[in-house]
């Protein structure tokens, strides 16, 4: 389970203040004004069980480029970012980079709390999850999806690092082989909501997935048009 939260946000009152609270919730918090301290502190401290809260508009270098950072460090880095612009430009670049979410400032801070714990309870074990599932793989007919570490072992024996956003989405589709996956269903359970940028999003990690598909012979994700998409695992 994530338990440790760093947050990259250079105005002191509003660092503060999400410091602060989320400490009162019980959160385990490091506040970093710059991204040169914070990329240092994770460099030292590289345990996966982190949530990283970036501001776009950081002194030093902007949380678009300290984001794709982290991620070369840690490839399956959770992450989201706070930011006072939403333009859509903006926004899309922030969720090809593999950000779970994205925040414009002003926000309530109840509203960023409950962003954390949604982001926490799918991180955490399901104790309902089939067996396979709990013992940290799943076969997808010639690929091994390794749940508990993030890739996925293809034929040929290599393996490949999934982001946790695209691990997400096979997650979902992997609970329904051969079926159609309602792609505004897709969107509510993995975002929230079915908006245009989640949307443009999804549409990233599914050509993301369906691209490392390719070196499968059973494996493969179709759309279905206006509706949808199938993962696909010939026996």
């Amino acid at each position: 389970m994530l338990n440790d939260i760093i947050i990259i946000e250079d105005e002191t009152d509003l660092g503060n203040v999400i410091s602060s609270y989320l400490k009162l919730r019980g959160f385990s918090v490091q506040w970093f004004k710059t991204a040169t301290a914070a990329l240092d502190y994770y460099a030292a401290n590289p345990v996966n069980n982190k949530l990283v809260i970036v501001d776009v508009q950081l002194p030093d270098l902007n949380g678009f480029d300290l984001a794709a950072e982290l991620v070369k460090i840690n490839p399956n880095q959770p992450f989201f970012f706070l930011t006072a612009h939403n333009e859509k430009q903006d926004r899309l670049r922030g969720l090809k980079i593999g950000a779970i979410d994205y925040i414009s400032k002003p926000f309530e801070i109840e509203e960023l709390v409950l962003r954390i714990v949604n982001i926490i309870n799918k991180f955490s074990p399901d104790p309902k999850a089939p067996a396979m599932a709990k013992a940290g793989y799943i076969n997808l007919g010639d690929i091994r999806y390794q749940k508990d570490q993030l890739f996925v072992s293809m034929p040929d024996g290599k393996e490949i690092s999934l982001t946790v956003r695209e691990a997400e989405v096979l997650d979902h589709l992997a609970g329904h082989i051969n079926q159609v996956v309602k792609k505004k269903d897709l969107l509510l359970a993995l975002w929230g909501n079915d908006d245009y940028f989640n949307g443009k999003s999804l549409e990233v990690f599914i050509s993301r997935l369906r691209r490392l598909f390719r070196a499968s012979n059973q494996v493969s994700i179709e759309n279905v048009y206006g509706l949808g998409y199938i993962l696909k695992v010939d026996k």
